[in-house]
């Protein structure tokens, strides 16, 4: 509950004091958005957060029915509406009410009548069972205590044959506990949430339920002004998996 709450603090804190928008989107351009994607919505929201980006290779189709999991500002959920079309739908769900207000301000701006946010837990996801064709999500697994409990939902809201598609950040190798300590207060809490590393994240997946796992992409991970002992610890991975038929 801890790591949650400060999970949660720093979320409202961002949603709520703004950012430097030069810089969001230098950032969002590294995690593989494209400059014709940030400009087809409001430009709050993108927010240069995140680890990849999951509507590129989600392969999503019209009129199919999208749950974005940690929505922040809507930036996914948006380019996701783009590719399902109006007969489609798109659900964001996040955990921050700040956040909430933020993604549906900024619905109001770019005119989204098929996206909706709602408030809500990974964990316990505001869905209805087998309801949505496929799940997407931006480095916000990683933050769930429970990351088993999570992929689970994703599962339960899932239809048959239904498919997610995760960008998230994974340990490779141990981190020292002293070097998590002395971390600033960004990197502290993610690891507040303890972080998997590789195989245990995937093997999460797996146990959930989730068949034909791919990692679809991956690279080791850096960002501007992260803790240099952290180099070569993390990695960037994008996974696909099926809920069989």
């Amino acid at each position: 509950m801890q790591g949650e709450e400060k999970i949660k603090k720093q979320y409202a804190t961002m949603a709520s004091e703004g950012y430097h928008k030069t810089e969001a989107a230098e950032r969002a351009k590294a995690m593989g958005y494209s400059e014709e994607e940030m400009a087809s919505v409001p430009g709050e929201a993108v927010m240069g957060v995140g680890c990849g980006n999951p509507t590129a290779l989600a392969d999503l189709k019209e009129g199919e029915t999208v749950l974005d999991l940690g929505c922040g500002g809507g930036l996914d959920a948006f380019l996701a509406a783009r590719r399902v079309g109006r007969t489609g739908k798109v659900i964001g769900v996040d955990m921050t009410p700040e956040m909430i207000e933020k993604a549906r301000a900024n619905a109001a701006k770019g005119d989204y009548p098929n996206v909706e946010f709602r408030l809500g837990d990974i964990e316990h996801l505001p869905v209805a069972d087998g309801s949505v064709d496929a799940v997407i999500s931006n480095c916000v697994m990683n933050h769930s205590p429970d990351k088993l409990a999570t992929f689970r939902e994703a599962f339960r809201a899932l239809k048959q044959g239904g498919r997610i598609l995760v960008s998230d950040l994974v340990t490779e190798g141990e981190i020292p506990g002293e070097v998590i300590r002395e971390l600033d207060e960004a990197w502290a809490m993610w690891f507040a949430a303890k972080p998997l590393d590789r195989q245990a994240y995937l093997d999460a997946i797996r146990k959930a339920g989730f068949r034909d796992l791919t990692v679809v992409a991956e690279r080791a991970f850096d960002y501007p002004g992260m803790d240099a002992r952290l180099a070569g610890k993390l990695a960037s991975i994008q996974v696909r998996a099926y809920r069989a038929v």
